[in-house]
């Protein structure tokens, strides 16, 4: 009887524990997968393609690299800034960005780039062609990046409102150099 007893318990224990697993927070990708309360964990979406919200942020895809994550998360920051000429060149956090203060904004988050890059120099950053998860389009005005499939760029272009912004809709390539980051 005692043995039943003892198996019976062990069992309660063990739906239990795992009721409590089914309760838990989620772990998000952005936060480690730790699920830290108090912190602002990026959920991620399906695999593939982010996700634009409603808000104007962007959900990394379950399957993207950390790298991309960080970027993705780095971009949502700035995402309601201002355009500001020259913005984002004498220091990361600014009050305002241009474009290619903002793609170097989500390209430093990735540890793709280590110093605020001018659209004119970002036409011969990292190697030629299109990346799998990130690919920057530069020319001697203005540049602007593809992160998992979304357009980051400071442009009116496409969806309203000048300033670092989201974008679903594509923009011609014509005119701009396509670069990518080894590997991504």
């Amino acid at each position: 009887m005692r043995s039943f007893r003892n198996h019976r318990i062990a069992r309660i224990a063990a739906l239990a524990v795992g009721v409590g697993a089914l309760m838990a927070p989620p772990a998000f990708a952005g936060s480690g997968g730790t699920g830290v309360p108090g912190t602002d964990p990026v959920q991620t979406g399906p695999p593939g393609k982010a996700k634009l919200l409603k808000n104007g942020m962007a959900v990394a895809p379950s399957n993207a690299p950390q790298r991309v994550i960080n970027a993705i998360e780095a971009a949502n920051r700035i995402r309601k800034k201002p355009y500001i000429w020259g913005g984002g060149h004498r220091s990361w956090e600014a009050k305002g960005y241009d474009c290619s203060g903002a793609v170097s904004y989500a390209l430093h988050a990735a540890k793709m780039l280590s110093t605020p890059t001018p659209s004119g120099p970002l036409m011969k950053w990292g190697e030629k062609g299109m990346g799998r998860w990130i690919t920057v389009y530069a020319n001697g005005g203005h540049t602007y990046a593809v992160i998992a499939g979304l357009r980051w760029d400071t442009s009116a272009m496409g969806s309203g409102g000048n300033g670092p912004r989201w974008r679903a809709a594509k923009r011609s390539p014509g005119g701009f150099a396509v670069r990518h980051f080894p590997n991504f």
